[in-house]
């Protein structure tokens, strides 16, 4: 088993995502609401301060298409370059940092 050292960074969106997730399997939102208030996790990426790259990673990745959870998981990975992406998806095989650079995911095989 892996653990992970608190807090763990996050933004809106991808709270959004997890939220709407986890009710489409029957689950309640209200572990996530727990997360936050222990400071396990932490809002650490402001949309409205980072819409530049959003928009622009967004754009660079429209085929697939990249969603704006996706973005700002991506922005992270590019301001906090010591840390990993844990997710469960896929497209982040394909996404880059900085244009180019490979981004450290954690997830299940």
């Amino acid at each position: 088993m892996r653990f992970f050292r608190a807090p763990l960074l996050t933004c809106e969106a991808v709270l959004t995502e997890a939220a709407f997730l986890l009710k489409r399997e029957g689950c309640e939102a209200d572990p996530l609401f727990a997360l936050l208030e222990r400071g396990v996790i932490r809002i650490a990426l402001d949309v409205q301060e980072q819409q530049t790259d959003l928009r622009a990673l967004m754009r660079r990745y429209r085929n697939r298409p990249m969603s704006l959870a996706d973005a700002c998981l991506v922005r992270l990975s590019e301001l906090e370059t010591a840390g990993e992406v844990f997710t469960l998806d896929s497209d982040f095989r394909i996404y880059r940092r900085h244009g180019n650079k490979v981004i450290p995911v954690v997830m299940p095989d």
